[in-house]
């Protein structure tokens, strides 16, 4: 919020500017000269965006959307080879030995349903949805 001055005369007859804080003090005193070149060196925001012309203000929007898209990426790909480095670290200080990690893989393949198994299941789930469908219709 902006402060509000009240205006005296000093005893050689200049304008002064007088701000005062919540008890009525006086906190600062300047001459209306100073305080006034002050403030025409000051831009308020509106004047800001009507000094920049239609053309300015896209070029600062695809700016700044450039630059969020810029970190964005940086951001992930500086994620992606932390997570690649600690894989690296889990596998170089834990390997595990090369027969159990084929022993595992046959067990999964194994374990899994046969072709023939599952191919029946899928012709099943077709047929009930073509009834379905003549159902509806």
């Amino acid at each position: 919020m902006a402060t509000r001055r009240t205006t005296m005369r000093s005893r050689t007859g200049a304008k002064l500017y007088a701000v005062r804080d919540e008890s009525g003090k006086f906190k600062d005193i300047q001459t209306y000269k100073r305080a006034h070149a002050a403030d025409l060196r000051h831009k308020s925001k509106a004047e800001k965006e009507a000094a920049q012309g239609p053309i300015e203000k896209t070029v600062r929007k695809a700016a700044k959307d450039a630059v969020k898209s810029v970190r964005g990426t940086v951001r992930g790909a500086v994620a992606a080879v932390e997570r690649a480095a600690k894989r690296a670290v889990k596998q170089v200080a834990n390997p595990q030995p090369a027969k159990k990690v084929t022993a595992k893989v046959a067990v999964k393949k194994a374990a899994s349903k046969p072709a023939a198994k599952s191919a029946g299941k899928k012709a099943v789930k077709k047929a009930a949805k073509k009834t379905a469908r003549k159902s509806t219709s």
